[in-house]
């Protein structure tokens, strides 16, 4: 199974913030995550973070075994305006700047960076720049560059283009990983596939979650503030899909996972990246209906990382458990609570509830501020 997200190319409309333009970055981020060829994953980052940002140029170099750039990926120049260049950069200047240091620089204009080697002849002007280290698989794999932006670059182009920094890490991870996979027949080997995925690129993915969520918090405008959430939610989504394909490797072709397995290795996987005690009571093996079974998972997703998220609570409660009036599913923490009278913009409860009602479930919440929460969920037996 190939994992498929649809990619929006971010326009930089006048007016339009880095925040406004998050939610289309993360699709085509996640569509980036979704991309199988290494090539076309380098090629399409490089214009994703053109796009985001509004640069005029934009490139990503490989890194050799000794640390000099042996690939260049790039937009914004023509063939014919990279003929006359020549000869590739291999990393001096303020490329190598960011090679040898391994992190974020931001300059407004480059032949003032003490580091600054000069463009060669016919190479187009360029004033000001961004770089951003890339890894995969926790080392460093190139770095990407972008320059000529109009006023310079700001914090918010630096927070985008580093969030899509560590996504096109796990997708250049993902890319290797199911380069190997081709092929190979032996189970061993596609079960170790399958942890590198989990252990690596669902981890990174996760990690990019979290630091998007600090930015949330950081934003003073509420609709900004979801603007944000939403996009992680989205993120969230990737995540699955990769989850799912995850176990597909994990298993022989003609055998499901049963329904216990898929939920306590979605408690376990999730409940990591957070610090709150997660605990998983189950009184169900496996459902006979594929598509209920799904459903079942994704609201177990959506309520356990909303109660990761915004709960703020020590210990979360995870029940799932079929009985003869049908299947309950229930989430409850011991965190700060909220008044169920006042909107839960970004909070995902719309999209539990929808989720219930399409498999003929009722959902029922209840907290309170400074009480927890627990949102439940009933599906009949029917």
């Amino acid at each position: 199974m190939e994992v498929t997200v649809v990619v929006v190319n971010v326009c930089t409309m006048p007016g339009m913030t880095s925040v406004d333009r998050l939610p289309a970055l993360i699709e085509a981020a996640a569509g980036v995550v979704g991309e199988l060829d290494l090539e076309r994953v380098l090629d399409r980052l490089v214009a994703e973070a053109v796009s985001a940002t509004g640069a005029e140029y934009g490139a990503l170099g490989v890194l050799g075994e000794h640390g000099a750039l042996v690939e260049f990926h790039y937009t914004g120049v023509t063939e014919e305006e990279v003929s006359l260049i020549g000869a590739p950069p291999t990393g001096r200047g303020v490329l190598g700047s960011v090679i040898k240091e391994n992190r974020t620089i931001v300059v407004d204009e480059i032949s003032e960076h003490p580091d600054s080697y000069g463009f060669p002849p016919d190479h187009p002007s360029m004033g000001s720049f961004l770089g951003v280290p890339v890894s995969a698989g926790g080392k460093a794999f190139g770095n990407l560059y972008l320059t000529e932006k109009s006023g310079g670059f700001t914090d918010d182009d630096v927070a985008l283009v580093e969030a899509l920094s560590r996504i096109a890490g796990s997708a250049v991870n993902t890319a290797r990983l199911q380069d190997r996979l081709r092929g190979l027949a032996v189970v061993e080997d596609r079960e170790r596939i399958a942890r590198d995925l989990h252990d690596s690129v669902i981890q990174d993915l996760f990690a990019v979650g979290l630091s998007l969520q600090g930015i949330s918090e950081r934003v003073q405008d509420t609709s900004a503030a979801e603007t944000l959430a939403n996009a992680v939610d989205r993120l969230d989504d990737a995540v699955e899909a990769l989850r799912a394909y995850i176990f597909q490797l994990k298993t022989s072709p003609d055998r499901r996972p049963a329904l216990d397995d898929r939920l306590q290795e979605l408690v376990s996987r999730v409940g990591s990246a957070y610090p709150s005690n997660v605990r998983l009571e189950l009184e169900i093996t496996e459902v006979e209906d594929d598509h209920l079974e799904d459903q079942i998972l994704k609201i177990v997703t959506e309520a356990l990382s909303n109660a990761l998220r915004h709960s703020e609570s020590s210990s979360i409660k995870v029940t799932v458990k079929a009985g003869p009036n049908g299947i309950l599913i229930r989430v409850s923490d011991d965190g700060i609570g909220f008044d169920t009278r006042l909107p839960t913009a970004g909070m995902g409860l719309a999209n539990i509830a929808a989720r219930a009602e399409r498999i003929g479930g009722t959902v029922a919440l209840k907290s309170e501020p400074g009480a927890g929460a627990m949102i439940e969920v009933i599906v009949p037996a029917s």
